[in-house]
């Protein structure tokens, strides 16, 4: 095996320190146990990479409103911002799965240098069209399918590289933060956008987006080289690589569950498509712009305190049972927030959901890099995207059709329903996802 840079894996030993008595009489390292457990920033590389993934979660959330506002802006069509939405997601499925190959195959550092530079390349280009006063849809969309599909080679890479940064016993803990920067960003990131857009403009947005990515260029740049380890990595990345990661997730049942899970709460528990009705009807009292912001925020926001709270949980060894324990959780939330008539209530079933969210994502995160080799890991990577993607969406088709026939919050009741019969039946039928321990 290749020896790995020193400041990638080297571990700082916690030194002793007297704990000094909090509230109650609790210590004071308790109570920072008890907080974001920040262990893997102890790693320079990782440290790097995170503080990359920090700054650019907002910058790309700037181009995400930035791209739909413009496309409004030229059309006065909300049909064209989902024509638009497609026209990312193919790229993104497809090459997200070649992506994951891909990654398998060649340094990881050299592939992310590669894809964030064509990220920000691209993202100039939507400044230039910007300034320049271009109203063609069509060009706007070209960029959009472009810039995804380099998002979707590089995050595969990024994810399966983690594993190689810091100890195995990190990784729920290095979950935790990345989730919780991506989900900052999806708060931070749009309300900046909203305020800088009748200040600067958006060409300023893109803009400011192509500049926070040289920062992650910076960042990765100063990686230690990631190459393949060993003779197990593919030597090409064609269709044959691609298939074979599918057949290694069905021949790994702790893999295969970890996906099911995620899919059995993204497609039956995620009523995102009832907001719109839910604000205009149940909750039209509250006004339905401050309803719908709210019902769309509470998710991301329990995210976060759950990644602020990380310590309380990223020590757990029986990675199985958390996810497990935290998709019922998510379910009964989703239960509570279809039969809640009030909009706070609502809101706070939603962020519970949230927090039981963050939890799943970080365990599942954890069984993706330590079960499946590093070999693997790209190709698995390739496959959490489609399912992240892919999933909110048949949601979307399936709460929409529901809330016609049902009523929105009894088809968002039923569907935290299914989430807890499917994942207890999922759990029951494989004993040894359930009893999965780390390590």
């Amino acid at each position: 095996m290749l020896r790995e840079s020193k400041d990638s894996v080297d571990s700082v030993k916690d030194t002793a320190e007297p704990e000094a008595a909090g509230p109650d009489g609790i210590s004071g390292r308790r109570w920072r146990r008890m907080l974001m457990d920040t262990r893997p920033l102890r790693h320079t590389a990782y440290r790097r990479l995170w503080t990359s993934s920090a700054v650019t979660s907002v910058g790309s959330q700037l181009t995400a409103v930035a791209v739909p506002k413009q496309i409004y802006d030229i059309t006065g069509s909300s049909a064209w911002i989902g024509y638009a939405s497609l026209a990312g997601l193919i790229p993104l499925v497809v090459f997200g799965l070649w992506g994951g190959a891909v990654a398998d195959s060649v340094d990881r550092r050299k592939l992310m240098l590669v894809t964030n530079a064509g990220i920000a390349v691209t993202s100039l280009l939507f400044w230039v069209q910007a300034v320049a006063g271009s109203e063609s849809v069509w060009l706007l969309m070209v960029l959009l399918a472009l810039q995804q599909s380099f998002f979707a080679m590089n995050s595969p890479a990024r994810s399966a590289s983690i594993a190689r940064l810091i100890p195995a016993e990190e990784l729920p803990a290095a979950h935790a933060l990345g989730s919780t920067v991506m989900q900052t960003g999806a708060i931070a990131g749009p309300l900046l956008a909203g305020m800088l857009i009748p200040v600067l403009g958006l060409g300023l947005l893109y803009l400011i987006d192509a500049v926070a990515l040289t920062v992650a260029l910076w960042a990765v740049w100063k990686l230690p080289p990631l190459p393949p380890l060993g003779d197990a990595a593919p030597k090409r990345a064609g269709l044959q690589e691609v298939l074979a990661g599918f057949a290694y997730v069905a021949a790994s049942t702790v893999l295969l569950m970890s996906f099911l899970a995620d899919i059995v709460a993204m497609v039956f528990g995620m009523p995102r498509a009832l907001f719109p009705q839910l604000a205009d009807t149940t909750y039209a009292g509250w006004g339905e712009g401050f309803a719908l912001g709210l019902l769309f925020a509470a998710i991301p926001i329990g995210a976060v305190v759950g990644g602020l709270l990380s310590g309380t949980f990223s020590r757990a060894r029986r990675h199985g049972l958390m996810v497990t324990g935290s998709i019922v959780v998510w379910g009964l939330a989703i239960v509570g927030f279809g039969l809640s008539p009030n909009l706070w209530v609502a809101a706070g079933f939603l962020a519970l959901a949230g927090v039981a969210d963050m939890v799943s994502a970080v365990f599942r995160g954890a069984i993706l890099q330590t079960v499946a080799s590093d070999a693997m890991r790209g190709r698995m990577q390739g496959v959490f995207i489609v399912v992240v993607v892919g999933g909110p969406r048949l949601a979307d088709l399936l709460h929409g059709t529901a809330g016609e026939a049902l009523g929105p919050g009894a088809a968002s009741a039923w569907g935290g329903v299914l989430v807890v019969v499917a994942m207890l039946g999922l759990a029951a039928a494989a004993p040894s996802f359930r009893r999965y321990r780390a390590g």
